[in-house]
Formats: C-alpha cells, sequence, structure tokens
C-alpha cells in the first residue's frame, strides 16, 4: 500500500457508512489528500432488506454472541456486494456497523471485518476507526468532525458554520474554518446532540410496520406533549459538556414517554425532542454559528426542519445549499479518514472526541495480508 498510497498527492478514496437507522450502507468516492478535498466521485446505495434490518437490530446493545455474529455477516455481504461494483479505487475506508456504544464502560463495536473485505476486494481497506481514540480516553464519537472542517474549507466558507448530521442519533460539529488544521486548538467542537431518526423510526415501525415518518406527514397532524418532552430535556446528558456521545438505544424511554399518545401526537413529540435536542445543544458552541446545514435523513422531514428553524437563533438549512450531498456525507467522510490514516494524521482531537490528544484511529489491512497491517 505504500507505493500505491505514497506520503503526498492525491488519492481516490472509496468510504462506506451504515448507520444506526438501518435504511441501508452508502458509498461514496472522494479524491482527497487527507487535508483537503480535491473532488467528489460516484456514489452508490444498496438498501438492507426487512430481514437483514432485524438482523441488525437484534444485534444492538450487545458485545458479543449469535446475534453479534449474525449481524456481522450481514454487514459484510451487504458491503462486499456494494463496494465491488466501484472501480479504480485505491483505498477504501470501511466504518462497519455500530452495535453497542458504551466508552465509559465496555468500549465501542462495530461488527464488520476490514481484512475479509480487504481480500474479497483486492483493495487495501482501512477498519475499526473508533477503537484508538476509546482506547486513549475519548468517547469514540463522532468522527466525522474533520472531514466537516475540510468541507467547509472546500465550500468556500469563512465564519463559523455547524454540520448537524441527523441520522439515528443526532452530532453537532462546530467548524471555524478559518483556522487551517482540523486538530488546531479553536477548530471545532463536536458532540452528539441526543436522539434523532432512531426513536420515531422505531415508533413507526412498531405501531404502523413503517420505516420511518416519511415527509413528517404523520407528526404534522400531531400536537406536542409538552410534559413529555420536558421530562426528556431533564435527562443528566444534556446537562453535560461536551464532547460527549451516545448510543443508538440510550433514549429508549423515550418511546415509553410517549405511549400512551396516539401515533400523531406521539411522533410529533419524538420529532420535537430531537429538535430541542439540538436547540440545547447550540448553547455549548464557542460562538454562534452563521448557520446550521443540515446533513442524514433527518434534512428530509419538513415538520423537523421546521421545528429547528423555529428553535435556533440562525438559519437551517440542508448541506446541498453549499453544494454537498448530505446523503454521502458520512460515506465520503470515511473515505476521507482512511487516507489519513493511511498517512499517519490524525483523525480525532480533544475537541471532537474528548481524547487526550490527537490520535490516527484505524487499522490498515491489505489484501494479501492474513493479519492487520
Amino acid at each position: 500500500m505504500g507505493r500505491a498510497i505514497g506520503k503526498t498527492g492525491v488519492v481516490t478514496a472509496l468510504g462506506a457508512m451504515s448507520g444506526t437507522s438501518l435504511d441501508g450502507v452508502d458509498a461514496a468516492v472522494l479524491r482527497t489528500d487527507g487535508r483537503a478535498i480535491s473532488a467528489f466521485g460516484k456514489t452508490g446505495y444498496r438498501a438492507y432488506t426487512a430481514g437483514e434490518r432485524r438482523t441488525i437490530a437484534a444485534g444492538f446493545g450487545k458485545w458479543h454472541g449469535p446475534e453479534v455474529d449474525a449481524a456481522a455477516r450481514v454487514v459484510e455481504e451487504a458491503h462486499r456486494l456494494l463496494l465491488g461494483e466501484f472501480d479504480g479505487v485505491e483505498l477504501i475506508g470501511f466504518h462497519g456497523q455500530t452495535l453497542a456504544h458504551a466508552p465509559r464502560s465496555h468500549g465501542t463495536l462495530q461488527v464488520g471485518d476490514g481484512a475479509a473485505l480487504a481480500r474479497d476486494l483486492g483493495v487495501p481497506v482501512v477498519w475499526d476507526f473508533r477503537s484508538a481514540d476509546v482506547h486513549l480516553g475519548g468517547e469514540g464519537a463522532p468522527l466525522a468532525p474533520f472531514f466537516h472542517h475540510a468541507c467547509a474549507r472546500y465550500a468556500g466558507l469563512t465564519g463559523p458554520v455547524g454540520f448537524l448530521n441527523l441520522g439515528g442519533v443526532g452530532n453537532l460539529t462546530w467548524v471555524d474554518p478559518a483556522i487551517e488544521a482540523p486538530d488546531a486548538p479553536g477548530a471545532l467542537l463536536a458532540f452528539d446532540t441526543g436522539p434523532a431518526n432512531a426513536p420515531l423510526n422505531d415508533l413507526m415501525q412498531a405501531r404502523l410496520g413503517q420505516d420511518f415518518d416519511e415527509g413528517g406527514r404523520l407528526a404534522r397532524r400531531g400536537t406536542v406533549e409538552t410534559g413529555a418532552l420536558e421530562l426528556f430535556l431533564a435527562e443528566p446528558y444534556f446537562a453535560r459538556m461536551p464532547p460527549k456521545s451516545l448510543d443508538r438505544n440510550d433514549f429508549a424511554e423515550m418511546v415509553a414517554l410517549v405511549g400512551e399518545l396516539s401515533d400523531a401526537d406521539a411522533a410529533a413529540t419524538l420529532t420535537a425532542m430531537c429538535a430541542a435536542g439540538v436547540a440545547e445543544a447550540m448553547q455549548h458552541c464557542p460562538r454562534p454559528p452563521e448557520r446550521v446545514l443540515v446533513t442524514g435523513g433527518g434534512r428530509h422531514n419538513p415538520v423537523l426542519m421546521q421545528m429547528l428553524g423555529v428553535s435556533l437563533d440562525c438559519p437551517v438549512v440542508a448541506v446541498e445549499e453549499v453544494g454537498l450531498d448530505g446523503d454521502m456525507l458520512e460515506a465520503q467522510a470515511f473515505a476521507f479518514l482512511a487516507v489519513r490514516v493511511a498517512r499517519g494524521l490524525p483523525t480525532s482531537c480533544p475537541g471532537t472526541t474528548g481524547v487526550r490528544a490527537a490520535v490516527g484511529g484505524g487499522t490498515v489491512s491489505l489484501p494479501g495480508q492474513s493479519d492487520d497491517a
């Protein structure tokens, strides 16, 4: 890999992401030297079947056992099929699927064997991005902030900006693009804002057999239960100073809080909880962002976007407004991080995960090796 990637120059990298919302696998090509974005390339998507989603979901919150092994097999095969459709790639960034995340106790678990993918696809694979950060006292999440910093500079932004990712869990990256290096003091602050789509998706599946509240149609018909919202905001997590991170199921009791409500009122309340968590998060920003750029599936929910627009003191828009692809940003992020790992550059720092010092996480596996590099 050293001859193929080298220490300098632009690399064609392929990143992949399977998030906790369990919609499927995203893949995207990025041209980068690990510091700046040169160009965006081909993208792809493979949806999980209903059976595959059930298999992966059965492993949530577990650290080992048959459910974890079954989830890993589904994740690896889905990635193998999708990533195999890409040609001309020099390096792959493989995040895997998070099943459990408890950095202050057990650690973090992303299933999927990057070494097996490297052998099967014939391309070096960077994987296990989070473990090194956790071992050095970090939260292991979020990991996209270094890429968000590169995106802000690519888009020509000069003032502070927020990148808000609304997947299964919400996370915010505050970026000062005027600072050149992402690990420099004051360049970044990042943390999880609270639950995003996961509780609402779980509610929709349990009550209506639907994967999500498409277009926010159900929530639009409902009324927010303010008592449940107040109980939600009383959770100690919101008082913790960042950096901080969450597991997908840390707020599982949210569904219980709306258990007696009608379908529409429950959907409206869970949507409002997501927006309220983001509003609480904004108080931690070093300076108010000039605008918040929303990525992830949540930006497709007009009810949630409207709630955010009312709750925040700055414009809230989809990342497409600055020429980015909100459906592929996380996959692109792991392409970017893969190049950084391959070149010995840090992928997280105290301002993004609370790690003691800037660290480059990730294991590099080569196609011709039986053991991890």
